[in-house]
């Protein structure tokens, strides 16, 4: 009974004790992922206004038209690369956050043969 006991008090600080190390990963993580969408925010918003101030000057149609299409086309671009970047953040997180959890898991989870 007391073995028994033991086993079940090993486990459980076990579990903590990934717990812990998966709530580290992930706090580190989502900060990561805050920051990038900060800067990214920050890019888009100084992208926006360069094109704004351009517009302003300008005394043709052709190079207003110009003007945008050169805009909308970067941010397209900047919006792809960004979003596969969170992505791979994303992906990231996940693994490393499952990290700590792998040995409790194969531990219960029987092998395939």
């Amino acid at each position: 009974m007391i073995q028994q006991f033991e086993t079940i008090q090993k486990a459980s600080k076990e579990n903590v004790d990934a717990a812990l190390k998966a709530f580290g990963v992930t706090s580190k993580g989502v900060q990561t992922i805050a920051v990038e969408t900060t800067d990214y925010a920050k890019k888009s918003f100084e992208a926006g206004t360069a094109a704004i101030e351009k517009l302003a000057g300008v005394k043709t149609l052709d190079k207003a038209l110009e003007i945008q299409a050169d805009f909308i086309k970067t941010s397209f671009e900047g919006a792809v690369a960004q979003m596969t970047k969170m992505g791979e953040l994303y992906s990231a997180l996940a693994k490393d956050a499952y990290k700590p959890f792998e040995g409790i898991v194969a531990k219960v989870t029987p092998t395939a043969k």
